[in-house]
């Protein structure tokens, strides 16, 4: 075994014990003991880690490494998903720079997916080797890619029973269609934002020669205006758009235009005969009052022209221009000059009213930028309310768990409101629809192949069948993620992997953004296909956010990649790839200087345990996280704290050898073990309640505070002491819980506490190979009532520490002997002295320890109290005294703060507080007013 550097570097060690780990297989499922399983969200193949991925995956990296520890059999499920719309944008991309002319077009669909499936086979591992950098301790001969041949095959086969259960269909419906790709996209895929734009009022001339009496009232419901009018007043954001209108509507209540209901208006610049309906979706206190219908252009008119059994008039191609159903002189124009045509005609015709200044929401394609086109087309589309129905029940019945549970509100508003999902995309890459075309009569067929349509429906060779050229959209295949991995439907797949042993899953991290695209999703299909929940729990993590709260995002240049916290980055660099291929240039400059600022110097190199370590102690339930590198320097700063530690570890155990549990000598020992004890069982309730910020924080408390500050210094005078027994246990001890300590963090830290336990494990005769596989700590380890000693080393620390304030603030050099006096106290106060006066006098660096007689004077001296002892320096050649009495005022005004905080809350309580709440406070306040006494009498004297 190598000697532990004298630095920590975990460049030096992290990526060669990661390679030894996955050599030596220790990341596969085990096979016996309870099976625990996780699924990986599967990121993109596109992809890179960003600090989404690095956050979800640290804490299913801690769930597995612990369950792991604790023998369960463990399965992590990785892999990546085809992405379909996102890898068709990078390929295309890649052609147009490669600069040989070819195009996706050019290409032609199997031409282009060869380069689809070239360029995974490159890049498509990348996302992989970033997961390994961080310390996923998965077993990557399981990895998945939804396009590989059995996830396809599953997608077939629900396509093919869900088709058959009547649950997929083939119709006309509005989608949101983006022009740029030419494809349906998802809700997910847009990103909606307030713009400034316009409203225009339009005329619409009454048929048939009606008139109304139009009559305008102000905020207070006088009248303002009163005219005979042959027109209604429309206001749209979208005047293109009336040429596909087929209603206008009015509230059934509204008294206004009751007569006028049943009746027509002349649709403006067509000459079209439209009906004015009825329909409680109009809000009658916005403006007029009336409001257009162009159900193939507008979401809410879409389910309204369903109710109303209205026409569907499409204006639009896939590109977004006017189409043969708008007048002639309009046909071909893009749908923003087509805008510009019909304003202009209206103000020509002086039916435009009124145009004024709006904000409004602008839906925009999230790849490509574009405004959203509301579309009506033929697409594939899945019947949902059944499969809602049951899906909600799951979740409220308690067969599956929502952590934070306040998700479950949300979950049931969406299931509650569900629409049927569309499920076609007009891509190439991605699962082909199975579904084939009688080119002779139309007829559709669906099956898991063209053979199996052949003969099932009896269709000979001269049968010219034509399989549907679009592909299911991402979130099909996605759904389908829990048992696809295990085999599904393949039988013999499903034993080899597990199908019967790992399904459902023990839980889901994931976003709370994704709870109905894919969470919602895969609940409904499991359930359906295979009549299983597909996980126990769900653990909704938050977004990582900059340190300023805002949202990462490439376009605002704060995007922080994770494996450059880990292996640092320069300054330049960093600018370069904050810069680079932004879509907007003109955002390049303030990047920049934004980034310079913020990072002078680059990004230092933190390791994977500080970042971990980091994003664990963030983690809480339900918010937000803001990333603060601040944080993340503070527990780098903790690594290398317990690296020191062990060093010091080893270096006073040169040549041991240990075997067993520790028979403590010394109370030193006795608190150390007792607290180790109460920590492991801390830790094990933070790790079943997903509370993974108390969990590094009970940890960093213990490791830093107890271990490292304490039993260290506590060690010492056993460890330099004369007597050889007290000090052979306290090495044992030292040992012991050192190694101890190691385990409760692996989970979290696995590189650095591995690269240490490698030095102690032979110390103490351990038989594992790898920290990784040892047992997780228990309380049952560390059998002992030692409940005394905790109480007088609790003492011990709070003596040491008085002590050591009022060196401090005396400023006497830490290696300067001084005199200790003693006043008052207990009887147990004068027990504890003398057993504990050699680590009194060796740590506090005491030349005599000695108690007043009753009734003795004090000397001049710096008080500090414990409890009601009281512990005195005397001033004599320490100080002058005028800098004591400061002092002691100072002390003074603090006590009496504290003295005064306890009574206010104590003033405060009701009924309702618990009468152990109350005691304690009445007992600190008791303290308060001790240590005030104390100290105004020390002031006294001088």
């Amino acid at each position: 075994m190598t000697q532990l550097a004298s630095s920590y570097d975990p460049k030096s060690f992290e990526t060669d014990l990661y390679e030894a780990w996955e050599k030596a297989g220790h990341f596969k499922p085990s096979g016996t003991g309870e099976p625990y399983t996780i699924l990986l969200p599967p990121p993109n193949v596109t992809g890179t880690l960003h600090m989404g991925h690095a956050f979800q995956q640290t804490l299913m990296d801690a769930l597995v490494r612990y369950h792991r520890m604790r023998g369960y059999d463990t399965l992590w499920q990785v892999g990546t998903d085809h992405a379909g719309i996102a890898t068709e944008m990078v390929v295309s991309r890649n052609l147009a720079l490669e600069g040989k002319g070819e195009t996706r077009d050019s290409l032609g669909r199997e031409g282009f997916i060869g380069k689809v499936w070239e360029w995974k086979q490159q890049s498509g591992d990348t996302i992989e080797r970033q997961m390994r950098r961080l310390g996923t301790s998965a077993d990557w001969s399981r990895s998945t890619f939804t396009m590989d041949p059995q996830p396809s095959a599953a997608v077939n086969e629900a396509f093919v029973r869900w088709y058959e259960q009547g649950l997929i269909y083939r119709g006309q419906r509005l989608v949101n269609w983006d022009p740029v790709l030419k494809t349906a996209i998802s809700d997910l895929e847009v990103e909606s934002a307030e713009e400034d734009g316009f409203l225009w009022s339009i005329a619409y001339t009454l048929d048939d020669g009606l008139s109304y009496e139009h009559v305008e009232r102000d905020a207070d419901g006088v009248e303002t205006l009163r005219e005979t009018r042959d027109y209604l007043v429309v206001a749209t954001t979208r005047p293109e758009t009336l040429l596909g209108d087929t209603a206008v509507m009015v509230h059934p209540e509204d008294e206004r235009y009751a007569h006028l209901i049943g009746k027509s208006v002349v649709l403006p610049l067509t000459g079209r005969r439209v009906p004015v309906i009825a329909d409680d979706y109009v809000d009658r206190a916005f403006g007029t009052g009336v409001v257009k219908v162009t159900p193939a252009h507008d979401f809410n008119d879409y389910e309204v022209g369903v109710r109303h059994s209205l026409p569907m008039i499409n204006l639009f191609t896939p590109v977004a221009a006017l189409n043969e159903n708008a007048p002639e002189r309009f046909q071909g124009l893009d749908r923003y000059a087509a805008r510009k045509a019909v304003l202009a005609e209206l103000e020509d015709l002086g039916i435009l009213v009124e145009t004024r200044a709006h904000k409004l929401q602008v839906p925009r394609g999230d790849r490509t930028g574009q405004v959203i086109e509301p579309y009506l087309t033929d697409q594939w589309f899945v019947k949902m309310d059944d499969l809602a129905k049951r899906g909600l029940e799951l979740v409220e019945d308690g067969s599956i768990s929502f952590v934070p549970p306040n998700w479950i509100n949300t979950y049931r508003h969406w299931m509650n409101n569900i629409q049927d999902w569309c499920i076609s995309r007009q891509l190439w890459w991605g699962h082909r629809i199975p579904a084939w075309f009688d080119a002779a009569t139309g007829s559709c067929y669906v099956g898991r192949s063209e053979e199996e349509v052949r003969a099932k429906n009896n269709l000979g060779s001269d049968v010219v069948l034509n399989q549907e050229s679009d592909v299911l959209e991402t979130w099909f295949s996605s759904q389908l993620w829990p048992f696809s991995t295990l085999g599904w439907p393949n039988e013999q797949a499903m034993a080899e992997r597990g199908f019967d042993r790992y399904l459902p899953s023990s839980v889901l991290i994931t976003g709370f953004d994704i709870i109905f695209f894919w969470v919602a999703r895969m609940i409904m299909a499991t359930d359906n296909l295979v009549g299983k929940i597909p996980f126990k729990d769900v653990y909704f993590t938050g977004l990582i956010r900059d340190g300023q709260g805002q949202k990462m995002s490439k376009s605002k240049g704060n995007v922080l990649d994770p494996l450059d916290i880990i292996d640092g980055i320069t300054i330049d660099d960093l600018v370069a790839k904050r810069t680079g291929g932004l879509m907007q240039p003109k955002m390049v400059e303030k990047i920049e200087k934004a980034t310079r600022k913020e990072f002078p110097d680059g990004i230092a190199a933190h390791g994977a345990d500080a970042l971990r370590f980091t994003i664990a102690a963030l983690a809480t339930h339900g918010r937000d996280i803001k990333f603060d590198m601040n944080r993340a320097e503070g527990y780098k700063n903790f690594c290398n704290k317990l690296w020191n530690a062990s060093r010091f570890a080893l270096m006073n155990t040169e040549g041991a050898a240990f075997t067993g549990v520790p028979t403590p000598r010394t109370d030193a020992e006795r608190w150390i073990l007792a607290r180790l004890a109460a920590v492991s069982t801390e830790a094990q309730g933070h790790y079943a309640n997903y509370r993974f910020d108390l969990l590094a924080q009970c940890l960093y408390e213990f490791a830093w505070n107890e271990f490292c500050d304490w039993f260290l210094e506590l060690s010492k005078p056993a460890l330099n002491g004369a007597d050889a027994a007290d000090a052979e246990s306290t090495r044992h001890t030292l040992l012991y819980v050192l190694e101890a300590l190691l385990r409760l963090l692996h989970p979290l830290t696995p590189f650095i506490t591995e690269q240490l336990w490698q030095q102690l494990a032979p110390r103490l005769g351990l038989a594992e190979t790898t920290l990784s596989l040892r047992p997780y700590p228990t309380a049952a380890e560390f059998e002992g009532d030692f409940a005394q000693a905790e109480a007088d080393v609790e003492w011990l620390k709070a003596v040491i520490s008085a002590v050591r304030r009022v060196r401090s603030e005396l400023n006497v050099a830490p290696s300067k002997q001084v005199p200790l006096r003693l006043q008052a106290g207990l009887e147990q106060d004068r027990v504890r002295i003398e057993r504990f006066s050699a680590s009194l006098s060796f740590l506090l660096k005491l030349d005599s320890v000695q108690w007043l007689a009753e009734g003795e004077s004090a000397p001049p001296a710096a008080a500090a109290i414990v409890g009601e002892l009281k512990l005195l320096v005397p001033l004599e050649g320490l100080v002058d005294l005028d800098a004591e009495r400061a002092r002691l005022d100072k002390e003074i005004k603090r006590v009496e703060g504290e003295q005064e905080k306890s009574e206010a809350k104590l003033a405060k309580f009701t009924d309702k507080v618990p009468p152990a709440v109350v005691e304690q406070e009445r007992v600190r306040l008791v303290d308060w007013n001790t240590q005030l006494a104390g100290l105004r009498e020390q002031r006294a004297k001088l």
